[in-house]
């Protein structure tokens, strides 16, 4: 069990999402970074689509009831266990009564909490996602508050073994890490990958140049469905209404002011404005952690050169997971 002491800004209980229902106005939502998501439960010994803790801008204070292996990935926060600096990417002991704090977070806007067995709250429609907007998923469908208690399923066998070797050992944490930055083909910082959209031809010559070369400025508009990004006007050759169609995660709407919109995983389930771009899966978790202020810039890659990018990634994920199951055995 793990008592939620201060609940921080925006801390919810998600998961990889529920998939399958946006015929029925039901987004699939689920950690705004995936791969993060699923490195902080490969780091404990979960199933990648284990339910863990999304923390936003300022994280929670937690008391756990129970020895507990933990992993947390994302953005720089201030974290902390018994007051002493809780290291991120790596599995780490928490013995029980203590204390689990994440302070503001110093860069990037967001972090996933695991915990080794996963956060046991029920299924509703295949996830044990938060999607506040239904009230539904998560922990009674609403971000954590003070007073709550969280159960947490029984860990598997790997991460037992691990939990009481460190123990045994009087060790706070594994000497190894799982860092998401180290796997795949990384895009420069501040560099976002994505490309043309279905309506890109709806723009003007110069409006296609000026959104792959021009500096984007993230703003306040900006939560779980979507980040409104400010620069220079993009001008449309056709200025009809199209007719609303399935959007993705990645997906760069622009309205008719001309400023783009990307959406995340909780966006909505269709859209009526042009769809001018789509950013490449590998570099959407950069973007769920912009802050209003920060900057990127978008290159201009092909579809085959996003799958290719996706490959390479999963590959490493996989040689990740099979080398922390030798480690364990």
């Amino acid at each position: 069990m793990i008592a939620v002491l201060k609940p921080g800004l925006l801390t919810t209980v998600q998961d990889l999402g529920r998939p399958g229902y946006q015929q029925y106005g039901i987004v699939v939502g689920g950690a705004l970074d995936a791969f993060a998501a699923r490195v902080a439960n490969s780091a404990v010994g979960n199933d990648e689509g284990d339910a863990l803790l999304e923390l936003a801008q300022t994280g929670p204070e937690l008391r756990f009831e129970r020895d507990a292996l933990v992993a947390w990935s994302g953005g720089d926060f201030d974290a902390r266990v018994g007051g002493q600096p809780l290291p991120r990417d790596r599995a780490v002991r928490v013995a029980a009564g203590e204390v689990v704090s994440f302070g503001p977070a110093r860069s990037g806007l967001r972090a996933w909490l695991a915990v080794a067995g996963g956060i046991d709250v029920p299924k509703v429609l295949g996830s044990r996602s938060t999607y506040r907007r239904a009230g539904i998923g998560g922990h009674e469908g609403r971000p954590l508050r003070a007073g709550d208690a969280l159960a947490v399923a029984a860990p598997r066998e790997w991460s037992a073994r691990v939990l009481a070797a460190l123990a045994g050992g009087g060790r706070r944490a594994v000497a190894w890490t799982v860092r998401p930055e180290t796997m795949g083909r990384v895009a420069p910082a501040g560099t976002v990958r994505a490309m043309r959209g279905p309506e890109f031809a709806w723009f003007t010559a110069e409006a296609q140049r000026t959104f792959f070369s021009a500096d984007w400025e993230a703003t306040r508009e900006a939560d779980r469905m979507g980040v409104q990004l400010a620069g220079p006007v993009l001008a449309r050759v056709r200025t009809d209404e199209m007719i609303s169609s399935s959007v993705n995660a990645g997906v760069v709407q622009v309205p008719p002011a001309g400023q783009p919109i990307v959406l995340l995983p909780s966006r909505q389930s269709v859209g009526g404005y042009p769809r001018l771009a789509a950013v490449a899966t590998v570099d959407l978790g950069r973007v769920a952690q912009l802050r209003p202020g920060d900057r990127i810039r978008f290159e201009e890659i092909t579809v085959a050169a996003a799958h290719a990018l996706w490959l390479a990634r999963e590959r490493d994920l996989t040689r990740v997971r099979l080398g922390l199951a030798r480690i364990g055995s």
